[in-house]
């Protein structure tokens, strides 16, 4: 097994909440998630033209920087983090799993769709995303 290590030079405190309550990331993620933002893969495009403006009841936003990563598309009320694998995630299974479990240290559910799946069948990516809110909003209410 492959461990990667990011290095990030000037760290802000990672564990924990803002005053706000908001969680807290690497201030340098924020320029990374910039440019995600600003070069969206094609399959990021479709997941967000299903989230995007509450069209599913909940705001999403997405590249969002969360401790040391940058999540696809997250919801702050569920606690929850969609992202969206391409091929290159077969080479990165251990660091996703390991990331998935940081994340869920957090109280945040991660669910995971492959590029794959999203162009052959999105109404089954749809379905699934709806099942797993409702399953959020039942567990946090």
């Amino acid at each position: 097994m492959m461990k990667l290590l990011i290095v990030i030079k000037r760290a802000s405190p990672v564990e924990g909440r803002t005053r706000k309550q908001h969680l807290r990331y690497f201030e340098e993620l924020r320029k990374l998630a910039k440019i995600n933002r600003k070069n969206q893969t094609k399959t990021e495009e479709i997941i967000w033209g299903l989230l995007r403006g509450k069209r599913l009841g909940y705001k999403f936003t997405r590249q969002k920087p969360i401790d040391r990563f940058v999540v696809d598309f997250y919801c702050s009320e569920l606690l929850l983090v969609i992202e969206i694998d391409g091929g290159y995630h077969d080479k990165r299974k251990y660091y996703d799993s390991e990331r998935d479990k940081r994340l869920a240290w957090r109280g945040i559910k991660v669910i995971r769709f492959s590029d794959k799946e999203i162009i052959n069948d999105l109404e089954k990516v749809k379905k699934r995303i709806k099942v797993k809110i409702k399953k959020r909003k039942t567990k946090l209410s």
